[in-house]
C-alpha cells in the first residue's frame, strides 16, 4: 500500500504565512537551506510553480509563496501536502526553537500559528501541526471549526478532511454535533447508520426507513439518497486506517475516495444548514 502523506489547509494567508517562516532576507542565513526546499517541491511534482525553473534569481520566500500559489490553482492536494512537509521541515531545523540559530522568530510564527488557526488547526509551541481538539471548543466554535471541515471535504480535500480533531469522521463528528445541539446528548456507541439516522430525523430530512408517500416533494428522495450514499461512505471506510494511514479500504481508488469525501461535504453542509 503506498504511503499517504498527510495534508495541510492551503489558503493565501496560510501561503504567506509558510513562506515567512522561511524568509532569512532580514537575517543571516538559516537553514531550511534552497536545495532543500527544493527537494520538497520536486517530491510534490510542484517545480513548475517555482520561479528558479523560470530562470528567475528568487529569494526562499519568494519561491515558496510563487510555488504554493500556483498549488492552490493547479494541484492543491499536492498544495497541502507541502506545506505540511514544509512545515515539518522548518521543525527539524530547530525553525521553532527560540534558542536555535534557525529560529523563524516570533512574529513569523504567530501569523503562521493564526493563518492555521482561522482554518481549524494548531500550530504549537513546538511546531507541531495538527487540527484542533474539536471537544475543548464552545458550541459556537464547534461549529464554525466543522464548517471549515466541511468545507474542504467538499473540495475532495485528503485526510485531514476526513479525520476531524475528535478522531471521528466528519460525518460521525457532525451527526454528534447535531444531536447535542437537538436533544443535549447522544450515545457514541451507536453503529454509524442509527447515528446518521437519528440526525437526520432531528433535522427533518428523511432516511431510507422513511416509506415513500403519494405526492411527496421531491427533495424527500434526495434527502433518502443522501442518506444512503453516507452510509455507503462509511462503509468504505478503514477504520485501522486513520491518521497517517490510508483511510480507505484497499479496493477504493484515488477517485473513489475523492468523491466519497466530496459525498461527506455536502451531507454534512446539509445536516449544519438545518441546525443553523
Amino acid at each position: 500500500m503506498a504511503y499517504r502523506f498527510p495534508s495541510a489547509p492551503l489558503t493565501d494567508s496560510i501561503l504567506v504565512a509558510v513562506s515567512q517562516l522561511v524568509d532569512d532576507a532580514q537575517s543571516d542565513r538559516r537553514d531550511p537551506s534552497h536545495a532543500d526546499l527544493e527537494a520538497e517541491f520536486r517530491r510534490f511534482n510542484l517545480t513548475e510553480g517555482d520561479p528558479k525553473t523560470k530562470g528567475q534569481n528568487a529569494g526562499k520566500a519568494k519561491r515558496v509563496k510563487s510555488v504554493l500559489s500556483w498549488a492552490m490553482e493547479h494541484a492543491p492536494e499536492d498544495g497541502g501536502r507541502l506545506v505540511h512537509a514544509l512545515i515539518g521541515l522548518i521543525r527539524g531545523h530547530g525553525g521553532f526553537r527560540e534558542s536555535s540559530s534557525n529560529y523563524v522568530g516570533k512574529h513569523a510564527h504567530e501569523n503562521a500559528a493564526a493563518a492555521f488557526a482561522a482554518e481549524g488547526y494548531e500550530l504549537s509551541a513546538d511546531g507541531d501541526l495538527a487540527p484542533r481538539l474539536l471537544e475543548n471548543l464552545s458550541t459556537t466554535e464547534l461549529t464554525e471549526a466543522l464548517r471549515k471541515y466541511v468545507n474542504r471535504a467538499r473540495k475532495g480535500a485528503d485526510d485531514a478532511a476526513l479525520v476531524t480533531g475528535t478522531g471521528k469522521d466528519l460525518l460521525e463528528a457532525v451527526a454528534g454535533h447535531v444531536l447535542r445541539q437537538r436533544y443535549g446528548i447522544y450515545s457514541d456507541t451507536q453503529n454509524f447508520p442509527t447515528l446518521l439516522g437519528q440526525a437526520f430525523v432531528a433535522c427533518g430530512l428523511a432516511t431510507s426507513e422513511d416509506q415513500v408517500l403519494p405526492g411527496e416533494p421531491p427533495h424527500r428522495q434526495i434527502e433518502r439518497g443522501l442518506y444512503q450514499a453516507a452510509c455507503g461512505v462509511n462503509r468504505l471506510r478503514n477504520k485501522q486506517g486513520t491518521g497517517h494511514g490510508r483511510p480507505w479500504l484497499p479496493t477504493v481508488t484515488g477517485d473513489e475516495a475523492r468523491t466519497a469525501i466530496q459525498i461527506m461535504g455536502i451531507v454534512a453542509e446539509r445536516l449544519l444548514r438545518e441546525l443553523s
